[in-house]
């Protein structure tokens, strides 16, 4: 290969191989080049992912060293992103009856699943995560795009069990809008003791659903690392959870005058 196509090359490899250690030895007889060329070609990559801020390059010296491309996102991009997916939120036409809001559109599209993921991911990048913990069914698509730029595993609680699962674990939870008992269930074979594990979903109103997947964790003797939400709704009284991170927050749905009040959520009101 020439110089400009190991380059290509090398860098589609890093974009769809991410957090994985690959050792130098590997480059060098996948494009038959010296070490020391394949050194210089990262100090290019690295200078210029750090400038587009795709992600960062780190590279380990030794006999089991190589490389690791972690994906990243700086928190001025994470700010302008969820900015503008704040003003498809607040699109009048997105209010339904009963003041629900229509939210397929923006996550039904991979690019906006891909900003979300980043986001989310980016809130944890040097904690320890095992697994990514969502609820059917919506919650499904974000705990994707989480688990696929962190590259771990992702596990879906239902709130009925299926044959295909096998053995569940079940847990009753208090629903907090409505304040009733519901019931969710997870596989048995989802989760290791000892894991930690990031609880994500798309939309949070009392907490009452995050909180019951909270217990679940616990049940399954694994640790809490986190828990992140696509947007908080808004809630009159005391939320069941409150230790989370929202990207969006809804301060008032007004159904009469077709108006959504979106805000930034936590993420970037809070101190870090």
């Amino acid at each position: 290969m020439k110089r400009s196509e190991r380059l290509v090359d090398f860098t589609n490899y890093l974009l769809n191989h991410p957090r994985k250690l690959t050792t130098l030895s590997f480059f060098s007889e996948r494009y038959k080049a010296a070490k020391s060329s394949i050194s210089e070609d990262l100090v290019i990559i690295k200078r210029i992912f750090n400038e587009t801020e795709v992600g960062t390059v780190e590279t380990f010296a030794g006999v089991s060293g190589g490389v690791v491309f972690t994906p990243a996102i700086s928190d001025k991009n994470s700010q302008e992103i969820a900015s503008e997916i704040a003003a498809l939120m607040g699109e009048s036409n997105r209010i339904l009856p009963g003041g629900y809001i229509y939210l397929s559109d923006i996550l039904g599209s991979p690019k906006n699943l891909d900003k979300i993921g980043k986001i989310i991911a980016h809130e944890y990048v040097g904690k320890q995560i095992d697994a990514i913990m969502t609820i059917a069914t919506k919650g499904i698509p974000i705990a994707q795009a989480v688990s696929s730029i962190l590259d771990v595993p992702f596990v879906i609680v239902r709130r009925d069990p299926k044959v295909t699962e096998g053995a569940t674990l079940n847990v009753n939870y208090m629903s907090g809008s409505s304040s009733k008992v519901e019931n969710m269930t997870l596989s048995k074979r989802s989760l290791a003791p000892g894991q930690r594990v990031l609880i994500v979903d798309d939309f949070m109103k009392g907490g009452g659903t995050l909180n019951g997947m909270k217990s679940l964790v616990h049940e399954f003797d694994c640790l809490l690392a986190g828990v992140a939400v696509f947007a908080e709704g808004p809630f009159k009284g005391e939320r069941l959870i409150s230790d989370y991170k929202s990207i969006l927050k809804i301060d008032s749905i007004d159904v009469e005058k077709r108006s959504i009040d979106v805000t930034l959520g936590n993420i970037y009101t809070e101190e870090k």
